[in-house]
C-alpha cells in the first residue's frame, strides 16, 4: 500500500504525536508499504535527514496557523500516486488543505484527531473555543465529515470527542497506538545516566518526561512531591521535558517556596540513550495531566518496567488500571498526593510486581508493531466498506 502522511511539522520537540507518526512510519516500512510524508518544515531541517520515509518538505508556512500556498497544489499534483493519505491532527492548515485537495477524490483520506477535540480545551480556554468555533464550520468540520474515516486512540478519546462542538458528524474508527520497543540494554542505559548525574544515585527516583505545561499537572506534581518528600530523604523528581510557555520559572519559584528545590531536579528535553537511562533508572513514571490523548510517553514508561502514576483524564487510565501496571486518581492536588502516598506504602515485592505488569501492559497493547498492523486493517476495512479495492 502506498500511503501519504499529511502533517504540519515533524518536529520531535512537538511532542507524541510527531514521536508516534515517526514510529508508526518506520514500522509501516518493515511491513513493506510506502510511505511519504508531505509537511510544512523547511528542507534544511536538521530533524528530517532520519525520517524513516520519504519527506516533502514544503517550507512555506506561517508561524501559528501554518497557512502554506504550496501544499494544496502540490496534493492535487501528487494524489494518484498514493492508495491513501492520513492526515493527522488538527487547527492548522494543512487539514483544510487535504479536505480541499482529496475530498471527493479517488484518494481516501483518514484522519487522526490526537485528542484535539477533548472537551478539556472548550471549558479550560473558552475564549479560544469561540474563535474555533468561527471556522469549526468551514474547515475542520468538513475534514471529519468528508474522511473515510476519524481515527481515535482509545474509546476514550472517541466518546469525549463528541462533547466539544454540536455541529459534528464522522465514521469514527478505534485504532490502537504506541511505540517501538526500547533498547535492550536497560540497566546499561540506566547505569550511564547515573554516571552521568552521580548526585542521583542511591535515589529513589521519580520521573517527569513531558512538556511543561500546564495541561500536563506540573503544578499539581511539585506541591504533592513536596508533602511526601520528607517521608524519605532518599526520595528526589526529575522533570523533563522543553518549556515553550515560560511555566518553569514560576514551577522552580514554588519548589523554592516549599522548601523542595534541591529535591527537583530540571533536565530539558531528554533524547535517545539519556532518555531511556532516565526510564529505567526511575521507580515510577508520574504524569498528572488533565488532558492527554494517549501520551507516547506513557507507554515508554511502560515499556522499560515503570509503573505509571496518573489521572482518569489520560484516555488509556482504564487499560493501565486494568493491567494492574499503574496507580490511577483524580487530576487535583488531593488526587496526586493521594497516588504518590499509595506507590510509597507499595511493598517492595507489590512494587516489582507492578513493574512486571507495565511491560505486559506494554507488549500486549501498546508495542508498535501490532499499532501498525491494526492501522493497515483499519484503512482496509474502511475501504472496503467503500467497495474500493485494496493493494
Amino acid at each position: 500500500m502506498r500511503i501519504l502522511r499529511i502533517i504540519a511539522s515533524i518536529d520531535p520537540r512537538g511532542g507524541g504525536p510527531m514521536e508516534g507518526a515517526r514510529r508508526i512510519d518506520a514500522e509501516l516500512a518493515k511491513l513493506g508499504h510506502q510511505v511519504e510524508v508531505a509537511c510544512l518544515d523547511r528542507p534544511d531541517s536538521a530533524y528530517l535527514a532520519d525520517y524513516p520515509a520519504r519527506v516533502h518538505a514544503l517550507d512555506h508556512a506561517r508561524a501559528g496557523y501554518r497557512y502554506s500556498r504550496a501544499l494544496v497544489p502540490w496534493l492535487r499534483a501528487n494524489r494518484t500516486r498514493f492508495d491513501a493519505a492520513i492526515v493527522n491532527g488538527l487547527w492548522q492548515y494543512h487539514g483544510l488543505a487535504a479536505w480541499r485537495a482529496l475530498a471527493g477524490t479517488d484518494t481516501p483520506y483518514f484522519v487522526f484527531t490526537h485528542g484535539m477535540l477533548d472537551p478539556w480545551f472548550k471549558h479550560t480556554y473558552p475564549l479560544k473555543h469561540l474563535k474555533k468555533w468561527a471556522y469549526w464550520p468551514w474547515a475542520e468540520y468538513r475534514l471529519l465529515r468528508d474522511a473515510r474515516a476519524v481515527l481515535f486512540t482509545s474509546e476514550e478519546e472517541r466518546i469525549r470527542a463528541r462533547e466539544s462542538f454540536w455541529l459534528y458528524r464522522c465514521n469514527e474508527k478505534v485504532v490502537s497506538y504506541g511505540t517501538a520497543r526500547p533498547p535492550g540494554n536497560g540497566d546499561e542505559l540506566a547505569r550511564a545516566f547515573l554516571g552521568s548525574h552521580p548526585e542521583f544515585r542511591d535515589k529513589r527516583l521519580l520521573l517527569f518526561l513531558s512538556r511543561i505545561h500546564e495541561k500536563k499537572g506540573c503544578d499539581l506534581l511539585i506541591e504533592a512531591f513536596a508533602h511526601v518528600a520528607i517521608s524519605d530523604p532518599k526520595l528526589h523528581l526529575l522533570m523533563a521535558g522543553p518549556d515553550k510557555t515560560g511555566l518553569m520559572p514560576r514551577l522552580k519559584r514554588r519548589a523554592s517556596e516549599l522548601g523542595v528545590e534541591d529535591r527537583i531536579s530540571w533536565l530539558g528535553m531528554l533524547q535517545g540513550d539519556a532518555k531511556w537511562g532516565a526510564y529505567n533508572a526511575c521507580e515510577a513514571f508520574c504524569l498528572p495531566s488533565h488532558q492527554e490523548n494517549f501520551g507516547i510517553v506513557m507507554a515508554e514508561a511502560l515499556a522499560c518496567g515503570a509503573p505509571v502514576l496518573t489521572t482518569n483524564k489520560v484516555n488509556i487510565w482504564r487499560e493501565i488500571e486494568a493491567d494492574g501496571a499503574g496507580i490511577i486518581r483524580d487530576d487535583t492536588l488531593e488526587g496526586t498526593l493521594d497516588g504518590l502516598q499509595a506507590w510509597l506504602a507499595l511493598t517492595p515485592a507489590t512494587r516489582k510486581t507492578m513493574s512486571a505488569n507495565a511491560r505486559r501492559c506494554f507488549e500486549n497493547r501498546y508495542q508498535i508493531g501490532q499499532v501498525a498492523t491494526h492501522l493497515v486493517d483499519v484503512i482496509h476495512e474502511a475501504l472496503e466498506e467503500e467497495g474500493v479495492a485494496t493493494p
